[in-house]
């Protein structure tokens, strides 16, 4: 069984793009979900040098998003966006599998 696609919207695409470029990386986001958070699971953003042999990868404008399989489990079919707005400016997952989520939107239970 193949897992979801993962969508990186173009905001986030532009977004992950301006910081890799700000710090001389490649355009590449891993996005990895570890176990706490308040709702039981949290997601971890940052840069990658390279995708790993695991790692599902889809691609929005030319920025890569990479997901290793165990964290891909839990955050099949997501959306990546990027949201500005008067509390701040943050990467978003919208996941269809959360069942729980929190206020402020980085952690999720399933």
């Amino acid at each position: 069984m193949t897992a979801e696609p993962l969508i990186l919207t173009p905001s986030a695409a532009k977004r992950v793009a301006l910081i890799a470029s700000k710090q001389s990386r490649p355009a590449i986001l891993r996005l990895a979900v570890e176990g706490g958070g308040c709702s039981g699971f949290q997601y971890k953003f940052d840069l990658a040098d390279g995708p790993e042999a695991d790692d599902s990868i889809s691609e929005t404008d030319g920025v890569k998003l990479v997901v290793d399989s165990v964290s891909l489990d839990l955050i099949a079919g997501s959306t990546v966006d990027f949201v500005e707005s008067l509390g701040g400016a943050a990467f978003k997952v919208e996941n269809p599998q959360a069942a729980a989520g929190c206020g402020c939107g980085a952690s999720f239970g399933i």
